[in-house]
């Protein structure tokens, strides 16, 4: 016997949009405040990309934006708000934190700025479940890459860990999207 899928409703609804991440409130994106100390800045193509992914009903919010009840101000989630703005999104979802100081509030933003950045991608894994999620009926944009992105990951003869001439193991170069301006490492 089959067992049947159990349909998962989302905690909350913005309009058409999903929201399946924890939150306390949800607020209109205008009350948002951006930190102005806040040292990040976002590429026009990745806040494109970004409203496309919370916009998309497949898809929805799923990370709140972090607001600090002292200052006010947007801790986590800058360039979320700006995604908001450019896909027409009027309300997003909102936790409120709570912070010993401003210090230990700039903190957690900056940490939140750089710790994506030390991540380090297996591009065979990353192939593998490309090459997965391909077969599915599935937007292929909600993972962030462009389809030409993803056949070439997919499709490539790479091999990581490779050596070249010299005996070095490969360098990871950043590869420029012709299309979206995207730049990834192989």
């Amino acid at each position: 016997m089959k067992k049947q899928k159990t349909k998962i409703k989302p905690r909350a609804m913005i309009g058409k949009v999903p929201v399946w991440c924890a939150h306390d409130k949800i607020v209109p994106c205008v009350e948002l405040i951006m930190n102005p100390k806040n040292p990040n800045t976002h590429p026009a193509s990745q806040i494109e990309l970004l409203g496309k992914i919370i916009s998309n009903p497949q898809q929805g919010w799923r990370n709140s934006i972090t607001v600090s009840n002292q200052s006010g101000f947007i801790v986590k989630g800058h360039g979320t708000l700006e995604a908001a703005f450019k896909a027409g999104m009027e309300k997003a979802p909102v936790e409120y934190q709570d912070y010993e100081s401003e210090a230990i509030e700039h903190a957690d933003m900056i940490a939140d700025n750089r710790l994506a950045e030390l991540a380090e991608r297996d591009n065979d894994k990353l192939s593998e479940l490309l090459s997965e999620l391909k077969v599915l009926d599935i937007d292929m944009e909600l993972t962030a890459f462009a389809l030409n992105e993803i056949d070439f990951m997919v499709n490539s003869n790479f091999e990581p860990g490779t050596e070249d001439e010299q005996g070095r193991l490969d360098q990871k170069k950043p590869i420029k999207c012709p299309e979206c301006g995207h730049e990834f490492t192989t």
